[in-house]
């Protein structure tokens, strides 16, 4: 049996594990997609990257500050100077490179769709597919909407988490053949509520090796996003890439490169207000961002917590 199984590997997923590895725990992690992380990602396309989902991150706790701090020190991230002011860290050379030094060390399968979750003698039944792993504890950190599905509609927890609310992020990936008239546009009002310069991020390719095009990043904003959420990529890019252009200056020709990501679940609006759920038997949470706030601070937070209160249990 596994002591611990935790369901996703995200922030929040990767963040328990760490700790519960210093605390001498064994954990599994099951993601079903190919990466980790979550939306803390990179996408490589036609000599170019994109941080398609989180653009960077930022401490607000002395606890995550620290986190970064090491991060940096071992060439995981880097501080980003883009104008703002504001002390924003990216991962180095992408995003997706934070989540892989969070991962270092753990035992995580890829590839695997975690389907139900049901108690059984001694604990719990984590299934996907025909197979069954026995655990002693689960851990659940996919986003809420997403909760149901493992567990059922009638469960307890499920009804605790049913005020909370998150929004769709559709992203544009483009390569732009001109001379960059600006690094960040923050927007919120607008269908185009974001605009970065992936390649002004430090360890980027400053264009790309093929063509000399300049990687941007753009994302729209909740009401465009929840509009157009159902639309294929292919639709979302022809739609979003007109807008990008008018704020680049630049015509549909100077576009070497455009495709479109679909985040279902990106931004947390309706916080639960507590780092994590548990059920009475205190072998069974949840958690994530959601649990808290918009930030990859909010999901370490909660895969912490979470992690603290399993080793003050087993001890």
């Amino acid at each position: 049996m596994i002591p611990v199984v935790i369901v996703g590997a995200g922030i929040a997923g990767l963040a328990c594990a760490q700790r519960l590895m210093q605390a001498g725990v064994r954990t599994v992690l099951f993601e079903k997609g190919r990466g980790i992380g979550g939306r803390v990602a990179t996408r490589r396309a036609d000599g170019l990257q994109f941080d398609h989902g989180a653009q960077y991150v930022t401490a607000k706790g002395v606890d995550f500050a620290a986190v970064l701090r090491k991060l940096v020190a071992a060439g995981s991230a880097i501080p980003w100077p883009d104008g703002s002011g504001r002390a924003r860290v990216v991962g180095m050379p992408g995003m997706a490179t934070i989540g892989k030094a969070l991962a270092a060390g753990l035992d995580i399968r890829q590839g695997v769709q975690i389907n139900t979750i049901r108690p059984s003698k001694g604990g719990w039944q984590v299934l996907a597919g025909d197979s069954c792993y026995p655990a002693a504890r689960v851990v659940v950190t996919v986003p809420a909407p997403q909760v149901e599905g493992l567990l059922s509609a009638n469960h307890s927890l499920v009804a605790m988490i049913g005020e909370v609310r998150m929004d769709p992020c559709l992203t544009l990936m483009a390569g732009i053949l001109a001379r960059p008239p600006f690094v960040t546009r923050e927007s919120p009002d607008e269908p185009l509520a974001w605009i970065a310069q992936n390649s002004a991020k430090p360890g980027q390719p400053a264009i790309s090796v093929s063509n000399g095009a300049v990687a941007w990043v753009a994302q729209a904003s909740p009401t465009f996003s929840s509009a157009h959420l159902e639309d294929d990529p292919a639709t979302i890019a022809a739609l979003m890439l007109p807008m990008l252009c008018d704020r680049l200056g630049v015509t549909i020709d100077r576009v070497s490169h455009a495709a479109a990501h679909r985040w279902r679940y990106a931004r947390v609006t309706a916080p639960l207000g507590k780092p994590f759920l548990r059920d009475a038997g205190g072998s069974l949470y949840l958690g994530g961002d959601w649990c808290i706030g918009p930030r990859v601070e909010a999901a370490w937070t909660s895969g912490t917590a979470i992690a603290n209160d399993l080793v003050a249990q087993m001890s």
